[in-house]
């Protein structure tokens, strides 16, 4: 019984367990009670035991054996259902790449690969022309269009998060003649709640993350590292992704630039739950899937494995290797 009770002991439970225990004087008589005390106590703890011996290792796929893995089977790939769905992805995707004008135009930046997304945004707004730029890999989506300008203030409101597409709204928008009677109906306001179960996160990212998988070589060992990557020239949205999803927020003094990575696959794995969820629309979608088939392979071990790291290491856009 006392060998059993070190290891259990050692297994993190010690203390809590030690201060119930010694509220019994010891004796013959009731050792086997403290016994059947311990191993209820152990049972109401198993829980928190596991967490401390998780938070106690490195987050690697092997030592998170009480996590649920992450299925194979990919879900159905959907865009927002309603506008208010639609709100919330389109109000980060303006966050992340988006501008209002003092022109009174709203216009959000594309890579040249992803003008059906910008099609698709016309379409369920119902207003704005899709123009390619010349000479570049990118497409702009411009309204200037007063019914269609309100009609995105009223589907981001209460839902968008950055404080400079307030401003622009405020200064380049509501300061205007032609928006004077709008400005009234409506109480502009950022989101400020810290949930993200929406699909804002999509937007955003379609906007500005990256997914990268890194392949390290070192003494002659293969390691393989999954990173969702943000960049921002402010910290609050990034401290916002952290809190939801885990990772680390660096920064870059020669660029003034901060930047978020999901770092470990306890991080990776949260990031695979919320996009299974709210679809990333644009190209990146591709690299998200590619992304986390490499979560998969790592996930079962069979990175370690010559067949496997090839599947890793086929072509992808946003894999970097490290040697």
């Amino acid at each position: 019984n006392l060998i059993g009770l070190l290891t259990l002991l050692y297994a993190g439970t010690t203390w809590k367990i030690l201060d119930k225990c010694f509220c019994f004087k010891y004796s013959k008589k009731n050792t086997r009670l403290v016994f059947i005390f311990i191993v209820k106590m152990l049972k109401q703890l198993s829980i928190s035991a596991g967490n401390l011996l998780n938070k106690g290792t490195s987050e690697t796929l092997r030592n998170e054996i009480t996590t649920k893995k992450v299925s194979i089977h990919l879900p159905k790939h959907l865009k927002p259902a309603n506008d208010s769905q639609f709100g919330h992805y389109l109000a980060g995707l303006i966050d992340g790449d988006g501008h209002f004008s003092s022109k009174q135009q709203l216009i959000i930046a594309f890579h040249s690969l992803d003008i059906q997304l910008a099609y698709y945004i016309k379409k369920q707004i119902g207003y704005g022309i899709v123009r390619k730029i010349k000479d570049k890999n990118a497409i702009l989506f411009i309204i200037a269009n007063s019914k269609g300008i309100e009609r995105v203030i009223t589907l981001i409101n209460n839902k968008f998060r950055t404080t400079s597409k307030y401003n622009q709204i405020i200064n380049n928008i509501f300061a205007h003649p032609r928006f004077k009677e709008f400005s009234k109906t409506i109480t502009l306001g950022l989101n400020s709640n810290n949930n993200l179960n929406n699909h804002w996160l999509a937007g955003f990212s379609d906007a500005d993350a990256s997914f990268q998988i890194k392949i390290l070589n070192r003494d002659k060992k293969i390691e393989v590292r999954l990173n969702y990557q943000i960049d921002q020239k402010k910290e609050y949205l990034l401290s916002l992704i952290k809190d939801n999803l885990g990772g680390n927020i660096g920064y870059r003094k020669s660029q003034d630039t901060y930047y978020y990575g999901s770092t470990s696959f306890g991080s990776a794995k949260k990031v695979i739950n919320y996009f299974d969820n709210y679809h990333l629309l644009s190209s990146k979608y591709i690299s998200y899937l590619k992304w986390r088939k490499a979560y998969l392979i790592i996930q079962e071990n069979k990175h370690l494995t010559e067949s496997g790291l090839s599947q890793i290491k086929k072509p992808h856009p946003y894999r970097k290797n490290i040697n």
